[in-house]
């Protein structure tokens, strides 16, 4: 991924040296001071990209991640609810996840999952590998029916009317 490529000829320009870059999580080995923290804020941010300092954000980004990995990046979705793999990933109850999703977000953490589900359904769509049952299989809709009415009140659209405007541009996933 761009970003975490970014991070890394970051923080080697500093003169840090990095166990783990991973998507909103960094590891340095060396203790940094408040300069060098400095550095590394103006560093990412003249590459379009954001130091975090305060627990509530980054528990957020945590949550997006965790959604946007498990929903674009797997081959297949996990079996067990999102809830119970959101607070055992993140070691939080998700009550509080959830309030604290909501609260920062102005969305639930349930409408962020199905935006994301609905845009990799576009893109299952567009690639035109998979017919409408083995998407809806794949992304554990219980029916055509349930993933077909949970699109068209997100997009509109029914998907067989997605699929024939092949122009239909997707969103990038930072704008979901």
């Amino acid at each position: 991924m761009r970003c975490k490529m970014v991070v890394k000829e970051e923080l080697k320009k500093l003169g840090l040296h990095f166990i783990v870059v991973d998507l909103g999580v960094v590891d340095i080995m060396e203790d940094i001071n408040a300069e060098q923290r400095e550095q590394i804020r103006i560093a990412l941010r003249s590459s379009g990209l954001e130091l975090m300092d305060d627990k509530k954000a980054v528990i957020i980004e945590k949550i997006k991640t965790a959604i946007i990995e498990m929903i674009h990046y797997k081959d297949d979705l996990i079996k067990v609810n999102f809830s119970d793999y959101l607070s055992e990933k993140l070691n939080y109850d998700y009550t509080y996840l959830a309030n604290l999703f909501s609260e920062i977000q102005g969305t639930t953490i349930e409408k962020f999952i199905i935006a994301h589900k609905i845009e990799r359904v576009k893109e299952l769509i567009i690639y035109d590998e998979l017919n409408l049952t083995e998407i809806a299989w794949m992304m554990h809709y219980s029916s055509v029916a349930h993933l077909s009415n949970q699109f068209k009140k997100i997009t509109g659209l029914t998907p067989s009317h997605f699929k024939s405007l092949k122009t239909k541009r997707r969103q990038a996933i930072e704008d979901v």
